[in-house]
């Protein structure tokens, strides 16, 4: 007969681990945000560099170069050192070939090779006595690109987990502002009433009536394009469901004989705010709040489709996506990796919002 002593939120923790879907969800997330948050720092490529020997590279597990591109890209080399490249010689980790030109070879030619993405520095190895041949062993670059490359050779693997740094960080602190500003305005009308009530809500009503969209573009217009101006205008549309829902919950809870009896003491406006109206509405504000993340990650994400959200060279998995939805005939995986991770991050964090909701329901 211990349920019946533990508190609500005690009791709503025992539910919500007990679910194995709050548990499932909450490990997906975890290895979401542990993935965007370590690994870019291992898959040894850089969201910014752009590998122009690899553009729209698709995915793979094997090590490039291929034995396959290496003619090609040396064929490329030797145009732009204006050299013959002779007797080549491919090893497992190196080549071994001869610069071969009608005067005398330049040893500043061999820093093209080192520029390269498929090749190191090279080392020489002989010269002939005009100088006219160079012998050199130069390294190969081995790299991999798991989820491939995007249409101008930068790794996607490694683009998506900073894009999903910013999508959740985004989501996380849009959501917190908006529960920030929705729990205490909705609260104050609540609990004030009447005039102040009415006189607040309609303002709701005036901002509910403004169009996104063409109050994102003014702003665009006004402080030009940047990752605060996403924040900003999100935070000053989201919290408006929040303030109508504990706006609700507070006029609810004004009616309690609890709340009736702190009046009836003397206790003021912002102490019976503090003490019962917030703390008992925070049940439908969590659950809300879980829903409203993935809300807030979605509306990003149109933003930065519409190319009104966050801008290069910083991405997000808006970005990615629109980069991803012009190129789908000729590199589908470019849509398919930012689309699966924000498929995989929406459908968790709703699955633990419904679930987070039923926990806190008395009832349940």
């Amino acid at each position: 007969m211990t349920a019946p002593d533990l508190s609500l939120w005690a009791a709503a923790r025992r539910r919500l681990w007990g679910d194995r879907g709050a548990r499932l969800s909450l490990a997906v997330l975890a290895l979401i945000a542990l993935a965007c948050l370590v690994g870019p720092v291992l898959t040894g490529h850089s969201y910014e560099r752009i590998s122009y020997d690899y553009p729209r590279t698709p995915p793979s597990l094997q090590v490039y170069p291929r034995p396959e591109t290496i003619g090609p890209a040396l064929e490329r080399l030797a145009l732009r050192m204006r050299v013959r490249i002779e007797d080549v010689t491919v090893g497992a980790d190196a080549l071994r070939l001869t610069l071969a030109a009608d005067g005398p070879v330049d040893d500043r030619v061999l820093t093209f090779f080192a520029r390269s993405d498929l090749f190191g520095p090279a080392a020489v190895l002989g010269r002939a006595e005009d100088g006219r041949r160079l012998t050199v062993r130069v390294p190969l670059r081995e790299t991999r690109f798991l989820l491939g490359t995007d249409a101008i050779g930068r790794d996607l693997l490694t683009r998506v987990l900073v894009a999903g740094r910013v999508s959740l960080a985004l989501g996380v602190l849009a959501t917190g502002v908006a529960l920030l500003i929705g729990v205490a305005y909705g609260a104050a009308a609540g609990t004030l009433g009447g005039a102040a009530d009415a006189a607040m809500m309609r303002l709701v009503d005036i901002l509910y009536a403004l169009p996104f969209v063409f109050f994102v573009i003014l702003l665009v217009v006004v402080f030009g394009r940047s990752l605060a101006l996403v924040f900003v205008a999100v935070g000053a549309v989201e919290w408006l469901d929040m303030a109508r829902i504990v706006r609700g919950e507070a006029l609810a809870i004004r009616r309690q004989d609890y709340v009736r009896a702190a009046e009836a003491l003397g206790v003021g406006t912002g102490a019976i705010l503090r003490r019962h109206v917030i703390p008992n509405a925070l049940g439908p504000v969590l659950a809300y709040g879980a829903l409203l993340v993935p809300r807030v990650i979605l509306l990003e994400s149109f933003l930065s489709f519409l190319g009104l959200g966050v801008q290069e060279p910083m991405t997000s998995w808006g970005v990615l996506i629109a980069e991803g939805a012009r190129s789908i005939e000729s590199a589908p995986w470019m849509l398919l990796a930012p689309a699966l991770a924000l498929v995989a991050t929406l459908l968790a964090l709703t699955a633990l919002a419904e679930r987070l909701r039923a926990a806190l329901d008395p009832r349940g």
